[in-house]
């Protein structure tokens, strides 16, 4: 009887020895809630990432992004236009701060919004744009920022996958209002859980601060109704040691691209994520595209054949969920659509030995030209 082959996981945190060690210290300790440690992250985080601009933990990705839109003045009458391909987390969380999000389509190169599509969906009502720097890609800032020029618009950025992606010289997090990064366990940082909401204004910092801390920045002075959305210095402990690490890890995901680049280019029915020359892309997924008929076969074998796990992000396009289906009842996004049947995403961490690559590009190939 043949033997499966191990596993190779499609993604896999990366936790040492640092960072038990600092979570350690903090439980003995005994400052377990928002302290030094989560002051420390926050100060690193941003001269690491955005040159200095203020910058808040939170507890997700998701509750930067929903405080990052509230301290930004957004809510009910407005519109903020988002892609459909993403995380629901984009369009949720301007549900929650009681605006409407306006979906637009994506561009089919690099899977961010389309600056002609978001001119186009563009009303008297649109408060913002929230752009995706998608698989760690960033989205056309140049773009982008041209249309929200033209309309006195702000961009609100969705890095949640990005730690170190850049635009020309301009890092992620940096373009817009404000940007949320995301802490989940699989992003190419952790705190186990948490955000960051990295902010232009100290103004809107000081609104996120407040937000999240049940509206009080002095004990028991609330100043507005607030929520509890804090991190904890154990969390704060675990992102600081993993700060330490995260550009390493991202030049190991940039040449394990590389290599599924240039062995991936000529097989039929394959096709690699391209980059645009403006930028640096970080990786958070290695994103090919296969015919749509096929994608569900291929993911199949690799995994049965070769032991190789895969991941489709993001299978139903947001403007087809139950869940938010009523704000675009008559939406046509044909390339979020055509997206959703084909992508499919490899393990591209930095656990991944030579050995996991070349068996991933050969299982690969295997399945592809099985089908063809």
């Amino acid at each position: 009887m043949t033997q499966s082959p191990t596993l190779i996981p499609a993604a896999l945190p990366l936790i040492g020895s640092e960072e038990r060690l600092a979570v350690d210290a903090v439980l003995r300790s005994g400052n377990l809630a928002q302290g030094p440690e989560v002051a420390a992250f926050e100060a690193e985080f941003s001269s690491h990432f955005v040159l200095g601009r203020p910058t808040v933990a939170v507890n997700s990705g998701t509750s930067g992004q929903h405080l990052g839109l509230l301290a930004s003045g957004v809510g009910p009458g407005d519109e903020v236009i988002v892609p459909s391909f993403t995380f629901a987390a984009v369009a949720n969380s301007v549900v929650l701060a009681g605006a409407t999000p306006v979906f637009a389509d994506i561009e089919p190169e690099h899977f961010t919004l389309d600056p002609a599509r978001v001119r186009e969906a563009i009303t008297e009502r649109t408060k913002g744009i929230m752009p995706v720097h998608l698989y760690g890609h960033p989205f056309q800032v140049d773009a982008i920022e041209q249309v929200a020029r033209e309309h006195g618009l702000a961009i609100y950025e969705d890095a949640a996958q990005a730690h170190g992606a850049s635009w020309l010289d301009r890092p992620v997090g940096t373009i817009g209002e404000f940007a949320m990064f995301s802490l989940y366990p699989t992003k190419n940082m952790t705190a186990v859980e948490g955000g960051m909401v990295v902010c232009r204004a100290d103004e809107t910092a000081r609104r996120v601060k407040l937000l999240r801390n049940q509206g009080m920045e002095t004990q028991y002075a609330n100043e507005v109704v607030g929520f509890n959305a804090r991190m904890s210095d154990v969390h704060a402990a675990v992102g600081r040691a993993q700060l330490r690490k995260v550009d390493a890890w991202t030049r190991i995901r940039q040449r394990n691209a590389k290599f599924f680049d240039n062995e991936l280019a000529l097989v039929p029915g394959v096709t690699p994520p391209r980059v645009a020359p403006e930028a640096t892309h970080v990786y958070h997924q290695y994103t090919i595209r296969v015919a749509a008929a096929e994608r569900d076969r291929i993911r199949a074998a690799l995994l049965h054949e070769h032991g190789v796990a895969t991941g489709v992000y993001y299978p139903i396009p947001n403007h087809r969920l139950p869940s938010l289906a009523s704000y675009a009842p008559a939406a046509d996004l044909p390339e979020s659509d055509r997206a959703a049947a084909e992508v499919l995403s490899l393990p591209v961490h930095p656990s991944l030995s030579e050995r996991d690559l070349h068996r991933i590009v050969a299982g690969v190939v295997a399945v592809a030209t099985a089908g063809s």
